[in-house]
């Protein structure tokens, strides 16, 4: 007897920061909204967090830098980011989600993987299950969200993208090379920037483009991300659902409000920054390994460094002297930085520790 083929959910919450503000002030609808930094009047720092479909008609879009959203849309309703309130709703979504499928996984704060293979027959079934899913979110938490149904992650993530907003598209295991050919090779996960501009330049446009390339040159080109790119194009993901309820990182960044080469001034931000990210790592009971620290350059040019201490810590100053360490190759007195930030990772609980503080 064969066994069972998996039946995966994506369901995505629709612009999600600015759903949850258009819910709690029903006048901002039909007004173009985005969620953020603050713009001050096209000279603000930071960048667009997420922006509803009327904002996204003038170009804006979520990760633009906050000034230029501004000049593509100066007319917009510009909010600042409220992530205690969309934690909540956050919450409440993933309570209703996680009653329906065997398997839960939860990706960021408005996304989630279900595999209800063991809940329905067929894609009927299974089409059916969204609907009901849909509307529960709407009757109680007045939001839209789009779902995609696929044989795996990848293709139910693709799917749920496919006809935003309120949208639900299922794609079955015989149909997904149709669905995916004719769809840029950016829609693919990982596949950012960069690597797209790298396709392009030996003729790779779409997924189909990509699935019918010589997988031995991919390979030769990109390394293994040539063969994961390769199988992903041809609709293969044997990825499973599974909860991700472990922390995986903590991190605190900032945007200075004007561009700075003083390092005295830069150290002092990332010493606070520590201080935050520390005393988020004792709320939970944590000790860590690795350190990184990010810088974003005045030209947007960023860069992350990170080190694996040879012990495990929970300590304050283990972070501080570590974050300033991996910094001095980044202070230049002829380069000014417009971001820094501090993240953490490679944990243990602390409960299983000696405490060190």
């Amino acid at each position: 007897m064969s066994e069972k083929k998996r039946i995966i959910f994506h369901v995505d919450m629709d612009h999600f920061f600015t759903a949850v503000e258009e819910r709690e002030c029903p006048e901002l609808k039909g007004e173009p909204v985005i969620v953020g930094a603050d713009p001050k009047g096209g000279k603000g720092r930071g960048v667009v967090s997420t922006c509803n479909y009327e904002a996204r008609k003038f170009g804006v879009s979520s990760g633009m830098p906050i000034s230029r959203a501004w000049k593509l849309c100066p007319e917009g309703i510009y909010l600042p980011v409220n992530y205690g309130l969309y934690e909540k709703v956050s919450s409440e979504i993933m309570g209703i989600l996680r009653k329906y499928p065997d398997k839960f996984e939860q990706w960021g704060i408005d996304e989630a993987f279900l595999d209800v293979t063991s809940k329905v027959k067929d894609y009927e079934e299974a089409e059916a299950l969204a609907h009901k899913m849909k509307n529960e979110i709407f009757k109680k938490e007045r939001l839209t969200c789009s779902i995609g149904i696929g044989p795996n992650k990848l293709v139910a993530k693709i799917a749920s993208d496919f006809q935003k907003p309120d949208g639900l598209t299922a794609v079955k295991e015989e149909a997904v090379e149709n669905f995916l050919a004719p769809l840029p090779v950016r829609k693919l996960l990982w596949v950012g920037r960069k690597t797209e501009q790298k396709l392009k330049k030996i003729g790779i446009k779409t997924i189909g483009d990509l699935a019918n390339y010589d997988s031995t040159v991919l390979t030769e080109t990109f390394g293994v991300m040539g063969t994961q790119l390769y199988l992903m194009a041809n609709g293969i993901d044997r990825s499973e659902v599974q909860e991700r309820s472990e922390v995986k990182s903590i991190s605190r960044d900032i945007t200075f409000e004007e561009d700075t080469a003083d390092s005295e001034f830069i150290l002092k931000t990332l010493d606070r920054l520590s201080e935050e990210v520390h005393k988020d790592v004792l709320e939970q009971n944590l000790c860590f390994k690795t350190v990184t620290v990010k810088v974003r350059y005045e030209n947007f040019e960023t860069h992350t460094h990170s080190k694996t201490l040879p012990f495990i810590t929970n300590r304050l100053q283990d972070l501080k002297k570590t974050t300033r360490e991996l910094m001095q190759e980044y202070l230049k007195p002829d380069r000014k930085i417009r971001l820094v930030g501090v993240r953490v990772s490679n944990f243990t609980s602390a409960r299983k520790q000696k405490t060190l503080v």
